[in-house]
């Protein structure tokens, strides 16, 4: 599992979305920062970027994916 490339991936696919990937075998930890996230409910928030890695899961590359998804104001009222 490439690290940079699944984070390109996920770059991609939540445009102007700043995108921090972290990772051990084939689990994943997703940071996700866009505007793209306002409005959304959690479980929406997490369906964009499981949308974005389907074909991986599928082949098996990736097992598991723990997801943080921000709006900018949320990130900074961290």
């Amino acid at each position: 599992m490439d690290i940079d490339a699944i984070r390109e991936r996920l770059c991609d696919a939540l445009e102007g979305c700043e995108v921090r990937v972290s990772g051990e075998g084939n689990h994943l930890g997703v940071v996700a920062v866009g505007e793209l996230f306002d409005g959304l409910r959690p479980v929406q928030r997490q369906q964009r970027v499981y949308a974005a890695l389907k074909e991986l899961i599928a082949a098996g590359e990736v097992h598991a994916v723990q997801i943080k998804a921000y709006t900018p104001k949320e990130w900074q009222a961290r």
